[in-house]
């Protein structure tokens, strides 16, 4: 039996944090129901491209959930809800602070039905602070952390990220772990809680390193200044004799010195600590005299923590990744079939059944007249 077996969330969340949090509960067992506006539904269905009849974006997240389709403005909406919300374990919220207090949704309302609800209400900046209700995004999160001014291309300007951090590691995982550990003190008390996520508060613990340095020693972190921001020849990125890049992280000592034995790198400049500009331009003049070919070969079998850089078409079919299962698991969509996005979840606590589907709109609605005490049981 997976671990959250008979854990009923439901998901009024739109877009990336909160879905991809319920997708991880769902492979974990929980029965996710996704509450959804008549007609369009979450506004992601209709990106590109497409996987069946909606975007594969909205597939990947939602594997395995159900969907209603409830328009929450309408008199009776929370009436029409009152069973589910009798019976649920978790609600998953990502509207701006006060908006499902005005539906009839809030907390204090839902607790009022059910007092063991756990409400995770996921935001940007937050459920209160002078930024709560500003609209934003991922870009703007972490440049307002500081995150951003960490990294500059050649020109000097921020570079814009390729991952988005603050939606995944500030908002999807920071609610995942409240959930669970709100779901363990229920156990202990019998009663639920209200969580407040906020997405730019939680980037600050992906830069413990400059926070450590800046307030104990004022030492504030740099583009290309720092240990981890290019600073250091021991963990940076160099062009190849064509135009490729290797990824070179020798931090020890011991990785460090077979690195640059294996360059011939001068002694005089092996010591990076003395002028750490100088180590670094001969280090970047020896792998550029490579090819990306000819680095993989001569560090094959050697402990230097080095990789060469490969795009993401390249790193799906790696045979190590393949090994491991990531992409094993299968996203259906009518006649077509892809691999589902990979998640967080250990593979003892996901069901075996390696293949499932994504929500039509609306297809659970027969769930509203469900009596309190039924619950459904997820389809796929």
């Amino acid at each position: 039996m997976q671990p959250l077996h008979g854990i009923r969330v439901l998901d009024f969340s739109t877009l990336l944090p909160g879905p991809l949090a319920t997708l991880i509960l769902a492979e974990a067992g929980a029965e996710v129901i996704k509450i959804e506006r008549p007609g369009r539904g979450d506004e992601m269905r209709a990106y590109e491209p497409k996987l069946g009849a909606d975007s594969v974006n909205f597939a990947l997240l939602n594997r395995g959930k159900r969907s209603i389709a409830i328009d929450l403005k309408a008199p009776g909406a929370v009436d029409a809800l009152k069973p589910l919300i009798e019976s649920a374990d978790v609600v998953v919220e990502q509207f701006r602070p006060g908006v499902m207090d005005r539906l009839g949704l809030g907390y204090e309302a839902l607790k009022a039905i059910n007092p063991r609800i756990v409400y995770c209400a996921v935001t940007g900046y937050g459920q209160h602070g002078p930024r709560a209700d500003v609209a934003a995004h991922d870009l703007n999160y972490v440049s307002e952390s500081g995150m951003s001014s960490l990294t500059q291309g050649a020109d000097g300007a921020p570079v814009l990220p390729s991952a988005l951090v603050a939606d995944i590691a500030g908002g999807t995982y920071p609610a995942v772990i409240n959930i669970l550990l709100a779901l363990r003190e229920r156990d202990r008390t019998g009663l639920g809680c209200k969580l407040d996520v906020a997405m730019a508060d939680n980037l600050f613990t992906l830069m413990y390193w400059g926070l450590g340095n800046g307030l104990a020693a004022g030492q504030w972190p740099t583009p290309g200044g720092d240990l981890v921001t290019g600073g250091s020849p021991r963990y940076n990125i160099y062009r190849t004799r064509d135009d490729r890049f290797l990824a070179a992280a020798p931090l020890e000592q011991k990785f460090w010195d077979t690195f640059c034995a294996l360059l011939d790198l001068p002694q005089a400049l092996r010591d990076d600590a003395r002028d750490p500009a100088a180590t670094r331009a001969a280090v970047a003049e020896r792998v550029r005299t490579r090819s990306a070919e000819e680095l993989s070969a001569l560090f094959k079998g050697r402990d230097v923590c080095c990789t060469i850089v490969v795009t993401l078409e390249d790193a799906v079919a790696d045979p190590h990744f393949a090994a491991r299962g990531v992409f094993a698991r299968e996203l259906r969509a009518g006649d077509r079939a892809i691999s589902a996005l990979p998640v967080p979840v250990a593979d003892a606590f996901r069901s075996g059944d390696a293949s499932a589907g994504y929500p039509q709109l609306g297809e659970a609605n027969d769930l509203l007249s469900l009596h309190p005490n039924v619950r459904g049981e997820s389809k796929t």
